[in-house]
């Protein structure tokens, strides 16, 4: 046995060929995962920096899009709402405006026709007036009065050329109840179609005073202007029936009380006067007593 036997040599072993080559060959393996994994790794590295970049600004603008749609749209459905809601008012104030054009216009021919009917009575009132423009309370003086209800006397005393005469005119029996009556409402208030006992017009206060003595009467002054015998005012008697306008469509009546004298349901403005004949001279006269 060799004295350098037991020494250890300083060169290293030789390494067989395969050995070599499976290192090399795993050392490539692992090279080439690391380089694919890492190939891979940078790829995958690479691709969520881009979607990380790129995906809030995308549903960023959607989302403001989305917002700025809903705005338009809730504006458009107020606008919708508003100009609804006007055309509703328009349409309620034209019909409104339309129905109070409808009444003004029925009130003006109202007012038309009564302006129209309170003139035409004015004008008969005016030209009766001027047609028989006369005193009837000298008339009735000096004239004759005749009937079984009216007592007249009449006395003269001559000396020399000197004359004196007196007239006097008492109502009696049915006319004196008649004028009674009438006299007794004076005062009392004027309202039209009114027949006692606390306001009359024009004929319910002659219908009503005749009633008292059992002559029925018609209800309107057209119809007593014809109620019975025409007679002139110049030979007028307590009790006659007056009327203005003329007979058969006359406007107004009322009673002669006598001594030139008549009691009638005037107007509202006055109620019941008694009045000279002179105050508003009538157009005729009939006599039912």
């Amino acid at each position: 046995m060799s004295h350098t036997a037991h020494i250890r040599s300083h060169r290293k072993p030789r390494r067989s060929a395969s050995t070599l080559a499976m290192r090399a060959g795993v050392a490539g393996g692992v090279l080439s995962t690391l380089a694919v994994a890492g190939a891979s790794g940078s790829a995958n590295a690479a691709e969520p920096v881009t979607q990380t970049l790129e995906l809030p600004t995308l549903t960023a603008d959607l989302a403001a899009q989305a917002a700025q749609s809903a705005d338009a749209t809730q504006q458009a459905a107020s606008n919708y709402q508003l100009q609804a809601e006007r055309d509703a008012a328009a349409a309620k104030a034209a019909k409104q405006a339309k129905a109070d054009l409808a009444e003004a216009k029925q009130k003006a021919a109202e007012a038309k026709k009564k302006a129209q009917e309170a003139a035409r009575k004015d004008a008969a009132a005016r030209a009766s007036r001027s047609a028989e423009r006369t005193t009837l309370s000298t008339t009735a003086s000096t004239g004759t009065a005749t009937g079984s209800d009216t007592t007249s006397t009449s006395t003269s005393t001559a000396t020399g050329s000197d004359t004196t005469s007196t007239s006097t005119s008492t109502a009696t029996g049915s006319a004196a109840a008649v004028i009674s009556f009438v006299k007794a409402q004076v005062g009392k208030a004027y309202v039209s179609g009114a027949t006692g006992p606390s306001a009359y017009d024009c004929s319910g206060l002659v219908q009503t005073a005749f009633k008292q003595i059992g002559i029925s009467l018609p209800r309107v002054s057209q119809d007593q202007s014809t109620a019975g015998t025409q007679v002139g005012l110049s030979n007028l008697q307590p009790g006659d029936i007056l009327y203005w306008g003329s007979a058969g469509s006359a406007y107004h009546v009322g009673v002669y009380v006598g001594d030139g004298m008549f009691v009638g349901a005037q107007n509202p403005s006055t109620g019941v006067v008694e009045r000279p004949l002179s105050y508003d001279p009538p157009t005729g006269a009939v006599r039912v007593l």
